[in-house]
């Protein structure tokens, strides 16, 4: 007996799901069963729509709690510079019904400039493993010489940065950067002024060159090299140098007066057949930086027996033709444009106000940022999710696969520089990845028209407009 009321009560469970209806699947049809047969008694199963397996995503836009690079968005908290009693900032972590005010101390500049820190939108998710994942350049200790002065980020700043590293270089006119050489390659973008580089390879051949704004150099790891500033803009110069190791210090490398100061003078006179006395004035200690006269921007490479080098050791990336984006412009520099450069490449992005580097990735290298102008919103996600404030003269940096996008949320052009640990410059569009795929599938996933998804670009866009 117990048998058989235990098949009547199945029986009747059985034939009440056959009646209840399900959610009507993405392309409309409506089924009645979780179950169907057809004409030859088949049977046929309908999927569960992405809406019954997880929550609906947010309708929260998540837009940013306040901008002091920005003007005349009303979606903004507003702001006002602390100092009287009705100038005080509205700089809080609060979102919607979220968080609430800072009873203890605050540094108000601070939290001025990191909205998405201090409030973030309810999409960032837990922490990016292995630390922080921006540095202002403006943080790092000055390294003070008669005629110039460095700084540089490595992984004691960014220990998550472990592929590269860079350094911020000032030189007056006519300063040199000492003869020197190092483990790492070097890799330098000219951000103002002029220079003259110089170089011999391990075959003997060498190499002068002349660069200026936006103009790039190369040296490969080991090749000795020096870096002089030329009096075509009496300011000198400054430009951004960046390694292939994120372990590098400026400040170790290997210099032509420290070795030869710590060298005994009779080897040196042995190695270079002179006189003791011919090495009386020998600097004691190294150099780095110091004090020099112009070198003339006409001048001419030293006569070499062995000619000089195969692959020119700079590149007038300035001279290159600007590829026009519907929200900004790129260049990119890699070693099938500028073939010395074997182990870092970059690309060189603008992005107008509203704008938008899009969402991608980039599939086998980490990207190591500089932002030259502008001010930018920015997020990384791999699982974990953060958005970040950036700066002129920040650093930041995005390992390899991580899904990433910079926004210009300011009034005035972004521009920034994308450098890889690679000699092949690759990124990887989501627009276009979803684009180039069965619609049904990206329709299963994001339960989204096929109005929508047949608007997707199948070309890569790198930069969008403002929507």
């Amino acid at each position: 007996m117990g048998k058989f009321l235990s098949f009547v009560l199945c029986a009747v469970l059985l034939s009440a799901t056959s009646t209840l209806a399900l959610p009507t699947p993405l392309d409309g049809t409506v089924v009645v069963s979780n179950s169907s047969r057809t004409a030859s008694g088949s049977a046929t199963m309908s999927a569960i729509p992405a809406s019954e397996t997880v929550a609906l995503a947010s309708d929260d836009p998540n837009y940013v709690m306040w901008n002091t690079t920005a003007t005349s968005d009303s979606s903004l908290q507003p702001v006002r510079v602390e100092g009287t009693s009705s100038n005080t900032m509205y700089l809080q972590p609060m979102r919607g019904t979220l968080g609430t005010t800072i009873l203890g101390q605050q540094n108000m500049a601070l939290q001025a400039q990191n909205p998405d820190i201090i409030a973030p939108p309810t999409t960032d998710s837990g922490v990016i493993p292995g630390g922080n994942i921006k540095w202002p350049m403006t943080l790092s200790p000055m390294r003070l010489q008669t005629g110039g002065w460095a700084r540089q980020q490595n992984i004691n700043q960014m220990p998550i940065a472990t592929s590269m590293a860079g350094v911020d270089m000032r030189l007056e006119a006519g300063a040199i950067r000492e003869l020197h050489w190092h483990k790492t390659a070097e890799w330098a973008y000219v951000l103002s002024g002029n220079m003259q580089v110089t170089s011999v390879d391990q075959d003997g051949r060498n190499y002068l060159g002349n660069v200026g704004p936006g103009d790039l150099w190369y040296f490969p790891s080991g090749i000795p090299h020096s870096l002089q500033a030329t009096n075509e803009d009496p300011n000198g110069v400054e430009f951004l140098l960046v390694f292939d190791n994120g372990d590098f210090s400026d400040y170790s490398t290997f210099q032509l007066t420290d070795w030869l100061a710590h060298t005994p003078k009779e080897v040196i006179a042995k190695n270079f057949g002179t006189s003791l006395s011919a090495w009386d004035q020998l600097p004691g200690e190294e150099l780095y930086i110091f004090p020099g006269n112009s070198p003339s921007p006409g001048a001419h490479v030293v006569e070499d027996p062995y000619g000089q080098v195969l692959n020119p050791f700079t590149f007038k990336m300035s001279n290159m033709t600007t590829t026009p984006l519907a929200g900004g412009s790129v260049k990119i520099v890699d070693s099938r444009t500028f073939p010395a450069a074997t182990a870092i490449a970059v690309a060189e992005v603008t992005v107008e106000p509203g704008g938008m580097r899009e969402l991608h990735w980039h599939p086998t290298e980490d990207e190591w940022t500089y932002y030259l102008s502008g001010t930018a919103r920015s997020s990384s996600c791999l699982r974990f999710d953060l958005t970040l404030f950036v700066y002129a003269g920040d650093v930041g940096f995005v390992p390899a696969t991580y899904g990433h996008y910079v926004e210009n949320i300011g009034n005035d052009t972004l521009k920034f520089l994308e450098i890889f640990n690679t000699d092949i410059f690759q990124d990887v569009s989501l627009a276009q990845w979803l684009a180039l795929i069965p619609p049904q599938l990206v329709q299963a996933h994001l339960q989204i028209s096929n109005e929508t998804i047949a608007g997707f670009n199948k070309t890569k866009q790198v930069v969008v407009g403002p929507n």
